[in-house]
């Protein structure tokens, strides 16, 4: 029976090592083309929009697509629909804003479980708003070498909040925040906020805030000291990522000079060949990693016996005749 699993059972069933483990795997069966994913597609509505994606994972055996809402005055409330790939039945209802959040982090962290420089000490963020966490999160627990995490963001008590919680150091500025080991941007700034002078030989970039194409976080001038640029998925990049489409405009880079993670953690492509490399990952999300995402949390709630299970009338089948009501004339949704 299928489960309906709110944002209090994912909170609980889902960890930055179970979600790290869960994307990495899921690199590889990219790698392996069991996975077919269908690139975020967004409905205009006013002052916003409705945005869906979706993915097959035909070796885990699932599929699912995950959707959302969003713009001004809209809560962001994403849900995942997780269906059983061979006879398409309903698996699960996920509310997915933490698990949004860990699997966002989860791919960087892998990214630089296999790209950041061996022995990594220093974390730098521009940024401190909801996806952060997750970025701090799962990079943790990627690199138990990060002695020291500095954190940017102009906003100063949303910082100092960030900083307390999360026991990371305020940055004076972008730059200090873009001089370490592992830099991230994980910001909604349309223009760039990070600059390539400002990295040190070395560094591993995960530029995570934009996803729409008039939006970059990066300056051509990271693009033009990277030894090697990769993505999550190119057909996605070439829709929605500013920072690669208008530097490839521009003549600065080529789509050709790009890959895709899972090329990399699958060893396909060589990865870092130097100590002093400068290495860009541009990450939009992939429906693929919500799923592989949903499918820990999925498996956790069926053996910790969480979550509501949702019955034929739930899920919109028509109700049977004679079938019982509440005290107040209601249908009973428990039957």
């Amino acid at each position: 029976m299928p489960l309906y699993l709110n944002e209090d059972d994912v909170n609980d069933l889902l960890d930055a090592e179970a979600v790290n483990a869960a994307v990495e795997e899921c690199e590889q069966r990219l790698a392996r083309g069991v996975i077919e994913v269908f690139p975020r597609a967004r409905l205009g509505l006013e002052g916003g929009a409705m945005t869906t994606m979706a993915a097959v994972d035909r070796e885990a055996g699932l599929c699912g697509s995950k959707s959302y809402v969003a713009g001004r005055g809209r809560s962001f409330r994403p849900i995942v629909l997780l269906q059983d790939e061979r006879s398409g039945d309903l698996a699960a209802v996920i509310e997915a804003r933490r698990l949004g959040q860990l699997r966002t982090g989860a791919a960087s962290a892998v990214a630089a479980l296999h790209l950041a420089r061996p022995g990594a000490r220093s974390l730098g963020m521009i940024g401190c708003g909801y996806h952060a966490v997750g970025q701090l999160e799962c990079i943790r627990a990627a690199l138990p070498s990060i002695e020291r995490t500095r954190v940017f963001c102009r906003d100063k008590q949303r910082l100092r909040s960030f900083c307390e919680r999360t026991g990371a150091e305020p940055a004076r500025d972008h730059s200090q925040a873009a001089g370490a080991d592992v830099v991230v941007t994980v910001t909604n700034s349309p223009d760039p906020v990070l600059r390539g002078e400002w990295l040190k030989p070395g560094s591993l970039v995960c530029a995570v805030g934009a996803n729409i194409a008039s939006h970059r976080e990066l300056d051509n001038a990271v693009l033009e000291r990277a030894s090697l640029v990769c993505c999550d998925l190119k057909s996605q990049a070439r829709l929605e990522s500013g920072d690669l489409i208008e530097p490839i405009a521009g003549g600065v880079l080529d789509w050709l000079e790009v890959c895709e993670l899972h090329e990399l953690v699958a060893g396909a492509l060589p990865g870092r060949q130097s100590d002093q490399d400068i290495i860009v990952f541009k990450s939009n999300g992939i429906a693929a990693w919500d799923l592989a995402a949903a499918a820990v949390v999925l498996e956790r709630a069926r053996a910790e016996r969480r979550g509501l299970e949702l019955s034929a009338y739930h899920v919109g089948e028509t109700r049977p005749r004679g079938s019982s009501r509440g005290a107040d004339g209601r249908p009973d949704l428990a039957g």
